[in-house]
């Protein structure tokens, strides 16, 4: 049974915050494909977001993000799938029937309202009672901090501020998901850091489901739930921050999501043959899957996950990768950057079988990127041309990619 549109006009937020939690997705986007011309700019996008989650659409430009909320809002029409908001099938239905609220980039302001105008204005065209609009126009001015610049044109307040009214006007008509698209971007770094911070917060409090499109990562890990990867109109993953960090499932959403080393090889004997001539242990859940010798493997791991020392020969972890060269220090306050040149002296194992047929390639070189706190970095001081010892703490294995 569709769920009935009932404007209460925000009585309070308490009741507006604790509005019933259907069993049913908030907002399920099912096999969505849309081409313009003879470009596919989405492929078959599924995902959900429940009611009070807020999921974050991350991408490069082109991967089809912006396209996926338009389709949402009601911009632009899929070639094929469906948009069901709180189980009412919406693909079909004018913009304005949607009850979706959209803040954009450019805030969208009318620049001769006021602050309070703005606010009320879609209420207004709804038709509702100018008693009514004053009273959730002082709501959500309150809720929003800018109760003394009611009366103010946008022209006259701040980027933040102006965005923090898009968003009171979004709200004043009770939408059953908000959208937001590369809405913090115009802002300066200082206050694009505390604005979504208390959006955050607000979206929190009131429980409503939202929908962030950025290619922003810090902001994707702030702002979202969840996080859905999108690149050349395929979803290539969704899952937590913590999920797509720490075990990204391609090559493209750890080298996207933050910095990564990605390192090709082939699979012999219960060992991971690396293109540059080093051996590896797998990670122990390599073990729970059968794998071929010979088949070709990546390991991705993330720069934090590097241990050097600078005993040479010495490992701090089951997972050795060898020795290498320091090429290059950047200290950067918190961390230090190590940039490293492996070497061939990697010790290979003793058993006969494991006389690789892979050459080493023949004047390619191999770097690992590694990052260190600033109390290792003071523990271990290391300068171009050190030669050190390289672990890995963790290591991600990958197959079918390369």
């Amino acid at each position: 049974m569709a769920r009935p549109m009932v404007m209460t006009l925000f009585p309070d937020t308490q009741a507006f915050a604790q509005r019933s939690t259907d069993a049913q997705p908030a907002l399920s986007v099912r096999n969505l494909t849309k081409r313009f011309g003879n470009e596919m700019v989405l492929n078959d996008v599924s995902f959900n977001v429940a009611e009070g989650e807020s999921l974050v659409l991350l991408g490069p430009s082109g991967s089809g993000k912006s396209t996926t909320l338009r389709i949402i809002a009601g911009l632009e029409q899929p070639d094929s799938g469906e948009v069901i908001l709180h189980e009412r099938e919406i693909e079909n239905l004018r913009a304005r029937d949607r009850n979706v609220g959209v803040i954009f980039q450019n805030y969208a302001l009318f620049p001769e309202m006021t602050v309070a105008e703005n606010i009320a204005f879609g209420l207004k065209i709804r038709g509702v009672s100018s008693r009514k609009r004053l009273e959730v126009v002082d709501r959500l001015l309150e809720m929003i901090g800018l109760g003394e610049q009611r009366n103010k044109k946008p022209r006259h307040i701040s980027g933040g501020q102006q965005q923090r009214v898009a968003i009171a006007r979004a709200l004043a008509y009770e939408p059953e998901v908000l959208l937001f698209d590369e809405s913090f971007s115009a802002l300066d770094p200082h206050t694009r850091v505390g604005l979504r911070r208390e959006i955050r917060q607000l979206l929190r409090k009131l429980r409503v489901p939202a929908l962030f499109i950025t290619h922003d990562q810090e902001e994707a890990m702030e702002l979202g739930d969840h996080i859905a990867i999108l690149n050349k109109g395929r979803l290539e993953q969704i899952g937590t921050p913590q999920e797509i960090y720490n075990d990204p499932q391609t090559e493209f959403v750890a080298t996207f999501l933050g910095a990564a080393n990605v390192l090709k090889g082939e699979w012999q004997d219960g060992l991971i043959c690396l293109d540059s001539g080093y051996y590896v242990v797998p990670p122990h859940e390599a073990f729970d899957i059968h794998i071929t010798d010979g088949e070709r493997v990546k390991i991705i791991f993330r720069p934090e996950d590097v241990l050097l020392s600078t005993i040479v020969g010495v490992a701090e972890s089951p997972y050795h990768l060898g020795e290498g060269e320091v090429t290059e220090v950047k200290f950067t306050g918190a961390t230090e950057a190590v940039t490293i040149r492996l070497l061939n002296t990697q010790l290979r194992p003793s058993r006969p079988q494991l006389v690789t047929s892979i050459s080493e390639p023949k004047g390619k070189e191999f770097f690992i990127k590694a990052l260190r706190t600033k109390w290792d970095a003071r523990r271990i001081r290391l300068s171009p041309g050190d030669r050190v010892s390289i672990s890995l703490k963790s290591h991600k294995l990958l197959r079918g990619e390369c």
